[in-house]
């Protein structure tokens, strides 16, 4: 027979209760502040309520109304120094976080709230409004809250979509040398969500001072957490990843503060990440107004078993026992809250004119110009005008014949160099000389710290460098090993990243590269093979960047790392291992944003093509012979960094275009930029814009398969020659 020995996790896993004592032995000042956070943060929700039932709330209006005691206990443990991001149903959190920040000493709910208290509940109304006077200027709404000032670095309409970030601003706050933290806030259904355990792996990995903050309210919409998993004591999560967790009543505000202050001394010394559950409940439905009940998945015994728990009596009945404050006094307080919220209403909403009594309107005046709609979707380059710009024409300093792999290693280590803020993150980029390709050789060794191997979780560390990048204090570059993992990790490049800068308001940058290869001719299939260009040009947000030479890549990557947007930079395993014109020993020079390069002038086609064709193209043209090609080498991919002048020049001479690329025709960037070609440039064109692309079918592993799937020199005769025909 064999033997069991029992096994015991590493890390500690306890349940906080407050018991009388504690509510006796807490200092009143600080129960006098648990109670003002909760009478503003009740209040002011139960207002967004009314105007979302009269209809002034356009989209959802997620009420935390009954979860604030986890909010408030958790969040008066912090200081402003502490970083915290949210979910969809977040405006408790955010307003604890702000209100903490503009009060530090506390909150007393019988004084006149402070012209910095009206400002935070003010904008956080309008902003949920949707108004300009909002943190985004009304384009995050209420799923999107953010003041960085206050550590308030944004909620999260996507279910776990926020939790890598938080690490990111964990990493930050550990590499500036300072003790700050970080807190998650996310719900039942965000712990079974892939994003969450990678991130919690990651961050335990790492010793990352983050605080995984589970509000357990027991249903994700209207799927119970019994439902949804094997283990509903959410805290368990924890254990997996040897992390310390703690559980705790989130009714019980003072319980909360007390487990979060451990969590937070375990964090601010050094012992890595921490999980806190807290039991709470929302008392209405998903969105709106009505009860769960309501709609079939709660019923009323539970609701009002969970109302007398409610956290804002709980805390007033201990304030009254212990006499900090009398009944009437509590009340006052409360009605003396609704006053203020009617004032604040009144500022951004009127009676509707000729309406029935008590419909009301927003204000005009309130609403954002729609002319503002696409400002901030990228930055406005302004961080270029203290860079060493070079002419994007010739070379600017002097060449020689240099391998395109080894420019990649100089420039990066060139960078890292000169700016200590600079991080490198991948899969194996700290091992094997180089990583997977040599693309950060000797880096390790000269800047400890600062190469990160990865575990093999794409969406956590994507998502943990877009924290990193916005927090702002460091810039990340993230290496994918090949091109088609950006869809492992599809939510925080489209979602979260590229998405960033314009949902918070347009004025915050989120300077992060993306280092990926496209790996077409390998022989490694399907899955490693894609050029993803053209689904990064239809995602608002990214810049993309395509060297073709050594002596682009210095200057292009120069310029990725100077820009305050993030940006994709597209290498080609074709060009690894080829030579070309390099800087001999200046790897400081900067490419201007949007500026292609004509490889070769010609007068009777533009061929316009990008990365590893670029080969390819000037091969065909020279062996073809019987077209005289103009051939551009884009270089900048996307929308708004496309050379459109360079281009209108070409065609206004040649009046026909060839866009070749290699990839599949299903997800090709040259569809998207025909397209725009047909619509700019139309009246110069004497025949629509011709196409080398891929075939359908993803390059598979087979030698012959994977050829006939992807276009290189022989698919660009064939083009020329149909060409020459006319």
């Amino acid at each position: 027979m064999p033997e069991h020995h029992p096994l015991e996790p590493a890390s500690p896993w306890v349940e906080v209760v407050a018991t009388e004592a504690d509510w006796d032995a807490a200092d009143p000042h600080l129960l006098r502040t648990i109670y003002a956070q909760l009478v503003w943060i009740r209040t002011f929700e139960q207002y967004v309520l009314e105007l979302a039932a009269g209809g002034l709330i356009h989209g959802p209006a997620h009420s935390s109304i009954g979860q604030e005691g986890g909010a408030v206990g958790s969040v008066l443990a912090l200081t402003s120094d502490d970083s915290v991001n949210g979910s969809h149903r977040g405006h408790h959190q955010f307003l604890a976080k702000a209100l903490h920040h503009v009060e530090p000493k506390g909150l007393d709910p019988l004084e006149a709230p402070s012209e910095q208290v009206r400002e935070v509940l003010l904008k956080t109304l309008a902003e949920i409004c949707g108004l300009d006077r909002g943190w985004s200027h009304g384009r995050g709404g209420s799923m999107h809250l953010q003041w960085k000032e206050a550590g308030a670095m944004g909620t999260n309409a996507i279910v776990g979509g926020g939790v890598p970030q938080a690490a990111g601003f964990a990493w930050s706050h550990r590499h500036s040398g300072g003790d700050a933290v970080s807190v998650t806030y996310f719900g039942d259904g965000a712990v079974n969500i892939g994003s969450t355990l990678e991130t919690m792996n990651l961050a335990g990995a790492w010793s990352l001072p983050v605080c995984f903050f589970i509000e357990n309210n027991r249903y994700a919409v209207s799927t119970s957490v019994d439902e949804a998993t094997a283990e509903p004591r959410l805290s368990a999560r924890g254990l997996g990843f040897n992390i310390a967790s703690w559980k705790v009543d989130g009714m019980d505000p003072l319980a909360v503060h007390l487990a979060m202050t451990e969590a937070v001394e375990h964090m601010r010394r050094g012992r890595g990440p921490t999980v806190v559950e807290v039991d709470t409940y929302r008392f209405f439905h998903q969105n709106g107004g009505f009860a769960g009940s309501a709609f079939g998945y709660r019923d009323k015994d539970e609701e009002r078993a969970w109302r007398e728990r409610d956290p804002l009596t709980q805390t007033a009945a201990h304030l009254q026992r212990r006499g900090i404050m009398t009944a009437d006094e509590t009340a006052a307080a409360v009605a003396a809250a609704k006053a203020v919220m009617e004032e604040i209403g009144r500022e951004l909403v009127e009676p509707l004119p000729g309406g029935k009594p008590g419909q009301r309107q927003i204000r005009p005046g309130e609403w954002p110009d729609p002319d503002w709609v696409d400002v901030g979707v990228r930055g406005d380059l302004s961080e270029f005008d203290a860079a060493r710009v070079v002419d994007p024409t010739g070379f600017a300093v002097p060449v020689q014949e240099t391998k395109f792999i080894d420019a990649v290693a100089a420039v990066m280590g060139r960078r890292m160099e000169t700016d200590p803020g600079i991080v490198v993150m991948g899969e194996d980029v700290h091992r094997l000389n180089g990583g997977t390709n040599g693309a950060t050789r000797g880096l390790p060794d000269r800047f400890p710290g600062r190469i990160l191997g990865t575990p093999i979780s794409e969406n956590a560390f994507a998502g943990l460098a877009g924290g990193i990048a916005l927090d702002g204090r460091c810039t990340p570059v993230v290496e994918f090993m090949y091109a088609d993992f950006m869809w492992v990790a599809a939510d925080q490049l489209f979602n979260q990243i590229g998405k960033a800068r314009h949902m918070y308001g347009g004025e915050s940058g989120v300077p992060l590269v993306l280092r990926s290869k496209v790996a077409m001719g390998t022989g490694y299939g399907s899955q490693h093979s894609m050029d993803p260009a053209g689904v990064f040009a239809t995602n608002p947000g990214w810049r993309i960047v395509a060297p073709s030479t050594p002596y682009d890549y210095v200057g292009l990557m120069n310029a990725a790392l100077t820009c305050q947007d993030p940006v994709v930079v597209l290498e080609h395993v074709d060009l690894y291992g080829s030579s070309g014109p390099g800087p001999i020993d200046d790897l400081d020079y900067v490419l201007p944003v949007g500026k292609a390069a004509i490889r070769r002038p010609g007068n009777d086609v533009t061929v316009l093509t990008y990365l590893g064709m670029v080969p390819f193209v000037l091969e065909a043209v020279e062996e073809f012979g019987q077209v005289d090609a103009e051939v551009i080498d884009l270089r900048w991919l996307d929308r708004a960094s496309i050379d459109w002048e360079l281009i209108e020049q070409s065609i206004t001479r040649t009046n026909q275009v060839l866009i070749a690329e290699q990839g599949a025709v299903g997800t090709s960037y040259g569809g998207w930029l025909a397209d725009e070609i047909h619509r700019r440039f139309f009246d110069l064109l004497d025949a629509p814009v011709r196409r080398v692309t891929g075939a359908e079918a993803s390059p598979s592993i087979s030698k012959v398969l994977e050829r006939a799937a992807i276009a290189q020199k022989d698919e660009v005769i064939a083009e020329l020659a149909e060409i020459a025909r006319y």
